[in-house]
């Protein structure tokens, strides 16, 4: 059986030409209660989750030193990036350097394989670990640290529980106990404290060229709007 980090793999190919429309919603217990039962009933849960159900994602994102990255999604610019290293459920064997990019309201995504040394030399400032011609998403990352000095910033941790929905290829997502740490130099350690980044679940919900009718109205509920929640601006300013 594949494993969640190769789905993963499959499934960000498949957004690299494509954009994806990404709706988010903040919601509480309650909402997730409901909303989980129901697309239970339509939709099928991450058959790669663990035995809870999710599963655990942490992730180091980059900036510089005046926090563009957190300007230019404050500012609603309408084309930004940012790059971030990430890895699932504490396993630092599979390593993944990723840029996603928003443009046009609509979100790309492009990842690369990193091991776990090259991961640590990139961490301790050896940037030139970056410079691999067949690796052109590392080689935009060493422009962008040499020229931009983007440099890792924060660390977010979290849980998910995902739902799959195949018309549309409809992802929706369930994000909890959402969790930072400035400690960069133990993106790699799996005791690393943390501390509460945000209190609510965030709903988020990913689609390609358009929303079934069904997801659209199972995914309903009262008093809940859009919201332009970034884990990673969340994570700067607790």
């Amino acid at each position: 059986m594949q494993s969640i980090e190769k789905r993963y793999e499959t499934c960000f190919e498949g957004e690299r030409m494509n954009g994806r429309h990404e709706l988010k919603y903040y919601i509480n217990v309650a909402d997730y209660a409901q909303l989980r039962s129901r697309l239970r009933i339509v939709a099928k849960p991450d058959e790669y989750a663990g035995t809870d159900g999710g599963y655990t994602i942490r992730s180091l994102y980059f900036d510089n030193y005046m926090d563009k990255v957190i300007i230019d999604k404050l500012s609603g610019q309408s084309k930004r990036e940012k790059f971030r290293l990430r890895y699932y459920n504490g396993d630092t064997s599979f390593i993944r350097l990723e840029r996603k990019r928003k443009a046009n309201r609509l979100c790309y995504k492009e990842n690369a394989a990193m091991t776990r040394e090259q991961c640590a030399a990139l961490l301790a400032g050896h940037y030139e670990v970056l410079k691999d011609p067949s690796v052109p998403l590392g080689m935009d990352l060493y422009t962008k640290v040499r020229y931009q000095h983007l440099r890792p910033r924060s660390i977010v941790d979290y849980r998910r529980e995902a739902y799959v929905f195949r018309a549309g290829n409809v992802r929706v997502t369930f994000d909890s106990n959402i969790r930072t740490s400035n400690s960069v130099s133990g993106f790699l350690k799996p005791r690393l404290s943390t501390i509460p980044a945000a209190g609510a679940i965030l709903m988020e919900i990913k689609y390609d060229g358009f929303l079934p009718d069904l997801i659209r109205d199972v995914v309903q509920i009262a008093c809940r709007s859009q919201t332009e929640f970034s884990k990673y601006v969340a994570a700067r300013l607790v």
